[in-house]
């Protein structure tokens, strides 16, 4: 169609949405704008949830949504509240009748559902209370909001003994209370000192800001937004997952150039729908979630989830931060996308609650999904790939100052991690089989795990069908021409910088399958005693980091590479020092051929369009010499090398 809707905060819903008579509300216009149309959206804030009503088309034949040029649109699933009474002190209060909320109410709605993990009094709630866009914590009565504590009743690790975060004593601590009943919902909220009628004080009322209320929505644009204070719920991969944007279990769709904060649980989803299972573990207690989560698989398969239905969708050049749960959330609805010049950080920072679900970007399913170019710090973990990561690349991130900074859990590979700078002090969770790494900088731990009580599936490559399942044995890695930088708390058990935790494994597939051979004529218990082959060479080991006993062509030395990072005014900074030696090492230009098939699957390490893939450009896109340097850059001089590692892609906030 090809017509141009705008959208005023001066407008009118009443009128033609033209340039002159603009419509009042973005969801006026997302009612009747339909394949091939624009909506333009001024300056201003709007106070909606954005429910799309049609779809795009094709790739060229979009419903575009997109801010107004040099404009700044805001959408908040929030409400201003004005109506507040002092009850004492600091402390005030507001009621409000349940019609306010409509449908959905944050304050009747507690946080919950499978692999969720709240307070022993659960009363966590998917609402929220802001003071001039500073969020609160939730007290657990209205006692706490009078006497806020230093101590705020919460989970910042499952591996960590103490559940609670402790504040800084010269922190303010602001918390919240609620109320409700069948009439009325009253919120309690210590301003310290603040009036809450004359700053902009605000609630979550509505659960997304932009997100369609039923699924198949193709082919939409979202650009140039701000988006912010959403009460979406926990979004696990066994559930509906709303975030505060997203597409809703459909295909090619394009978010890029948004501003995406304060979600109470995640900023973008790209995941699962309610028909495949929604929370049935925690519902009914009949089986585990491990084994709902199996079963969603097969219940897509049956709806249609396939290459050329669901996903395909590019996130790109968004500034993510401040959300409760996740930056980008997905199961199954992520699969061929491409994730790409995001930053993204504090999230999950403020260790209200907990769940196996948490990260910057946490995907299941992420079938050749392409994560490169982010820049990810401060969260509680960076990236977590789960289930079926077949076909993804991680390659040229940027992470530091995480809790963890990426983990790969209960996948077959091919999975490929590639020039990337993991500059945290922990960086792996290897809890899967069957990845590459190669050309990275690694500054921190690993932790390797396998895992042979659980099964979990595998693909046909580039294809959302199911070519069987299996257990984690561990291993079936390859390592080339990293540089890895000891001197953390590496002697933790189960933790180690650097490959020596493999030592013990064969160092090929023949010796392998030769260990195996030599059990004899038996079954899956062969298979069990034999560790997976590892295949490394022309790895630097650096300040104590431990090299694998058969290794070819490696470097290890005491030496300090002094690595930093830091935030610049410009941009952020990386400092390295190289000697000789690092420089010297034999290296090569490793292709799909070098790395080789992996085991299980039996699928080699390719592009999503079934190409070979060949490592020539570093992290910064320089060209790689025939036999280059090692560790993500290619231009490092003798000495101190300073290189700049990120410039904000989109919008910088």
């Amino acid at each position: 169609m090809n017509r141009i809707f705008h959208v005023a905060v001066s407008g009118n819903d009443v009128w033609a949405g033209s340039e002159e008579q603009p419509f009042r509300t973005i969801s006026r216009a997302a009612e009747v704008a339909e394949a091939g149309d624009r909506v333009v959206v001024h300056g201003g804030t709007y106070r909606e949830w954005v429910k799309p009503r049609h779809s795009g088309t094709s790739d060229i034949s979009r419903i575009v949504f997109e801010a107004a040029e040099g404009e700044h649109p805001v959408i908040k699933g929030s409400e201003r509240i004005q109506s507040w009474e002092c009850i004492g002190g600091t402390v005030w209060k507001c009621v409000l009748p349940n019609v306010f909320f409509g449908d959905y109410n944050p304050y009747r709605e507690t946080l919950h559902g499978d692999w969720f993990i709240a307070p022993e009094d659960g009363h966590l709630h998917t609402g929220e209370v802001y003071l001039n866009g500073k969020s609160f914590y939730e007290a657990a009565s209205l006692e706490e909001v009078k006497n806020p504590q230093k101590r705020i009743k919460g989970y910042n690790s499952p591996w960590l003994e103490n559940k609670e975060r402790i504040l800084d004593p010269e922190q303010t601590i602001y918390q919240w209370y609620c109320e409700a009943d069948e009439e009325s919902t009253v919120i309690y909220a210590n301003f310290q000192g603040a009036d809450p009628n004359e700053e902009l004080t605000e609630i979550n009322v509505r659960k997304c800001c932009f997100y369609p209320e039923v699924p198949g929505k193709n082919y939409i644009t979202v650009r140039g937004f701000e988006m912010a204070q959403a009460a979406c719920p926990w979004a696990p991969p066994t559930a509906d997952q709303p975030g505060l944007l997203g597409p809703h279990w459909s295909r090619g769709w394009i978010i890029e150039n948004n501003w995406i904060h304060d979600a109470k649980c995640s900023g973008i989803s790209i995941g699962k729908e309610a028909s495949t299972g929604h929370n049935l573990c925690t519902r009914h207690h009949r089986k585990p979630g491990y084994q709902y989560q199996m079963e969603a698989v097969f219940r897509a398969r049956r709806i249609g989830w396939s290459k050329g239905t669901i996903g395909s969708h590019i996130i790109r050049n968004n500034v993510i931060h401040d959300c409760g749960q996740n930056g980008i959330v997905g199961h199954m609805g992520c699969v061929f996308s491409e994730i790409y010049g995001n930053h993204i950080y504090n999230i999950a920072v403020k260790h209200e609650f907990f769940g196996f679900e948490i990260a910057g970007i946490k995907l299941h399913a992420a079938i050749d999904v392409q994560i490169h170019h982010n820049r990810i710090h401060n969260c509680t973990l960076g990236t977590w790939l789960d289930w079926q990561a077949q076909g993804t690349r991680v390659s040229k991130n940027l992470y530091y100052n995480n809790d963890r900074d990426l983990m790969v859990e209960v996948t077959h590979g091919p999975y490929l991690v590639d020039n990337n700078i993991f500059a945290s002090a922990y960086n792996f969770d290897n809890v899967a089989q069957g990845g590459a790494y190669v050309h990275n900088l690694c500054c921190g731990t690993m932790r390797r795990e396998d895992v042979p009580h659980r099964s979990t599936p595998y693909h046909f490559p580039h294809s959302t069908e199911v070519a069987g399942t299996t257990v984690v044995y561990g291993g079936d890695d390859r390592f080339y021409q990293n540089i890895f930088v000891g001197g953390m708390e590496e002697k933790e058990k189960g933790f180690l910088c650097g490959t020596a935790s493999y030592n013990g494994s064969p160092s090929s597939l023949e010796e392998y399958e030769r260990e195996v051979a030599s059990r004899g004529n038996g079954d899956l218990e062969m298979f069990m005693e034999v560790k997976q082959p590892v295949f490394t060479e022309s790895n630097v080991y650096l300040n104590g980091a431990e090299v694998y006993e058969r290794e070819l062509n490696c470097y290890v030395s005491r030496e300090n590479p002094r690595v930093s990072v830091t935030e610049e005014a410009d941009g952020v900074y990386l400092t390295l020092e190289t000697s000789p030696e690092m420089l010297s090492v034999p290296t090569k230009i490793i292709t799909t051929e070098t790395l080789g098939m992996v085991r299980i699957v039996e699928a080699p390490y390719e592009d999503p369009k079934g190409s070979s893939i060949v490592l020539n450009q570093d992290y910064c896109g320089c060209q790689r010499a025939d036999a280059p340097k090692v560790g993500p850059f290619e231009n490092l001089k003798l000495g101190e090398n300073r290189i700049c590692v990120w410039r904000e892609q989109g919008i910088e906030r």
